[in-house]
Formats: C-alpha cells, sequence, structure tokens
C-alpha cells in the first residue's frame, strides 16, 4: 500500500514539474516573441517617418551622408578593425550562448534569468545596430548611408540604451525583492511581472525615444552631408542642417537625463535598501550570501555607469581633448558592455555555469 501511494506521488510531481517546465518555457518564448514584435512595430514607424524625411529632402543636394570615422587618424582604422572585430565576435557569441543556456535549461527558467535574457537580446540588437556599418567603414571604405538608415540606426541606439538601463533599474527591483523580502518574493516576481516588465521597457523608452530621429528627420539638409562620426547620432546628423536645432539639442538632453536619470535613482535606492538590510543580518556568512546573489548585477551597473559617464565627459570637454577619443568611446559603450555582461554572469554564476557546462555535454 505504502509503495503504490508512494508511486503515486512521485508520478503526480513529475507531472507537475514537468507542467512547470512547459509553463515557463512558453513564458520564455512570450518574452522574446514581445520583444521582437514590439521592435518591428516601433522600427516600421521609423521607417515610414525616415521615408517622407528622404522624399522632402529629395529635391536638395543631399542625396545621403558620409560618415568620416576618425578625420585625423584615418591611418588607424584598419589596425583598429581586428580588435572591434574580435570583440564584436565575443560579444554575439558570448549573448547567444547565454541566451541558449537559458532557453535549453529548466533550472534557469526563472525571472532573473528572463530579465537576464531580455538584456542579452537588448545588447545583440546594439552590437548589429553599430559595429557592421563600423566594419564596412574600416574594410570596404563603405562610408555612405543613407537618410532612413541613418536615422534608423539613431533610433535603435537611443531607446536600446535607455531600454539597458531600464532593465538594470527592473533586475535591481528583482534583487531588492530577493533580499528584503524573500518571503513574498514568489508572489511578487513572478513570470508575468517580467512579461509586464518587458513591455515596459520597450514601450516606455521607444515612446520617449521616437522624436529624436524625427525632429532630425524633419529638417532641412541643404549643405554638407559629411558626419565626422562613425556612427549617427543626433547631434552629428542634426549640426549639418540648414535649421536651427535648438530644439533638438534641449530634447535630446531633457528626455536622456530624465529617462537615465530616473533609472539610476531607483537603483542606488534599490541598493541602499538592501545593504542596509544586509549590515543588519548576524549570522556568520550570510552577508556574503545575501551580497553574492547581486554581485554581478552591481558589477555590470557600476561599468555601464561608469562608461557611460566618461562618455558624456569628453563629449562636454570636446574642445580640449582630440575629436577622435569621445568617437572612439562611443564606439567601445556599444561594444564592450555587451561582451562582458554575459560573462560576468557565466563566471559569477554558479547556475549559468553549470548550464553552460551541461550545453557543452550535449554537443
Amino acid at each position: 500500500m505504502k509503495e503504490t501511494l508512494s508511486s503515486e506521488w512521485e508520478s503526480r510531481r513529475l507531472k507537475q514539474d514537468g507542467n512547470l517546465c512547459t509553463t515557463l518555457s512558453r513564458t520564455y518564448l512570450f518574452c522574446v516573441t514581445s520583444l521582437t514584435s514590439l521592435c518591428e512595430f516601433w522600427i516600421s514607424i521609423l521607417i515610414g517617418i525616415s521615408s517622407m524625411a528622404l522624399s522632402n529632402n529629395s529635391e536638395g543636394p543631399v542625396p545621403d551622408f558620409l560618415l568620416i570615422c576618425f578625420p585625423n587618424y584615418q591611418t588607424w582604422q584598419h589596425w583598429l578593425s581586428l580588435p572591434l572585430s574580435l570583440l564584436f565576435i565575443l560579444a554575439m557569441g558570448a549573448n547567444a550562448t547565454l541566451l541558449i543556456t537559458i532557453r535549453m535549461e529548466a533550472s534557469l527558467h526563472e525571472p532573473m534569468y528572463y530579465l537576464l535574457s531580455l538584456l542579452s537580446l537588448l545588447d545583440i540588437v546594439l552590437c548589429l545596430t553599430v559595429i557592421p556599418k563600423v566594419l564596412a567603414i574600416f574594410w570596404f571604405d563603405n562610408k555612405s548611408i543613407s537618410f532612413s538608415s541613418c536615422f534608423l540606426q539613431m533610433f535603435v541606439m537611443n531607446s536600446f540604451l535607455t531600454m539597458e538601463s531600464c532593465t538594470f533599474m527592473v533586475m535591481a527591483y528583482d534583487r531588492y525583492v530577493a533580499i528584503c523580502k524573500p518571503l513574498q518574493y514568489p508572489s511578487i516576481i513572478t513570470d508575468q511581472f517580467v512579461v509586464k516588465a518587458a513591455i515596459f521597457i520597450i514601450s516606455r523608452n521607444a515612446l520617449f525615444s521616437l522624436p529624436v530621429p524625427i525632429l532630425s528627420a524633419r529638417l532641412k539638409y541643404c549643405a554638407q552631408n559629411i558626419i565626422k562620426n562613425c556612427i549617427c547620432t543626433n547631434l552629428s546628423v542634426s549640426k549639418l542642417s540648414c535649421d536651427d536645432i535648438t530644439f533638438n539639442k534641449l530634447y535630446q538632453l531633457v528626455a536622456g537625463w530624465t529617462l537615465l536619470g530616473s533609472d539610476l535613482i531607483l537603483i542606488v535606492l534599490s541598493y541602499s535598501f538592501i545593504f542596509r538590510v544586509v549590515l543588519r543580518i548576524k549570522t556568520e556568512g550570510a552577508v556574503a550570501k545575501a551580497l553574492s546573489t547581486c554581485g554581478s548585477h552591481f558589477i555590470l551597473i557600476l561599468f555601464f555607469s561608469t562608461v557611460l559617464l566618461v562618455l558624456v565627459i569628453t563629449n562636454l570637454a570636446r574642445e580640449r581633448i582630440p575629436p577622435d577619443v569621445p568617437i572612439l568611446l562611443n564606439i567601445l559603450h556599444h561594444l564592450i558592455p555587451p561582451a562582458l555582461n554575459p560573462i560576468v554572469y557565466g563566471v559569477r554564476t554558479r547556475e549559468i555555469k553549470q548550464g553552460i557546462q551541461n550545453l557543452l555535454r550535449r554537443l
């Protein structure tokens, strides 16, 4: 009798585990599909707007733009392309490996790893938006870029950068709940929470970033078409216009600092609460264990903020430093964090490391 009940209980438990894995897999796929669909929606809107801008400027003497990387040191381009290519391959490979590992390992079907998957997807899109064009300039001297492609790149760079910042903010909230409210964590940080967070991250930042390329696309470009940059940043493009660009500068400044600043404030608040709770823990080893759960995330936030801060400072001090330095830092900002994010999590997180090892064994 006991053996029968035990076998029935075991079969019921296995069935529940299987249903849970299926539900989590479907949730993961829903997150990825939602991100892809929303991105396609906003990109289709921007392409239409950029096409109208192209038709408005079709009568002028500027058919497209020319990207001039490192105006003072163009002989560096071939040498610089090698490390950039290696970093690009590393970023693509590391993020793809992380996504596949989280998708294949049932033990990683948890909200924290779904958020990490979203961060990897954003990193991949940012890399693919910027680096291939930069390498095409270095290798094949393909400096020309159309109006629509330039404004599309501008939109993706502005929106996805703030999406990454917002994702870090949501991940900080996840760590806050895990450490400060551990008993309520399963009821607060659910799969539905991740889906809603992903929709919020994409919608908020796409809406606030969309006017940046729209304002630039509506300008009249009737003079030079040479952009002294490797990528289509708002200021590099709009200053070629014959029109007044004061509102363009003002909107990007206000929108950028509002989005990034609010995310940073919430991240600081989350970690201040975390550290306050951790310092009250008296159990031996509990402090180290609690901090280890958010160590990787904290390292990535510090790196992301530091690189962004250096980039801002160099742009503000543009008159005192060579103009090629901000250009190089802007490229590296779109390349180094995507390459390091999955590596830091893979090295410091035991579950991900074990999942990667299992994935390699299957190959």
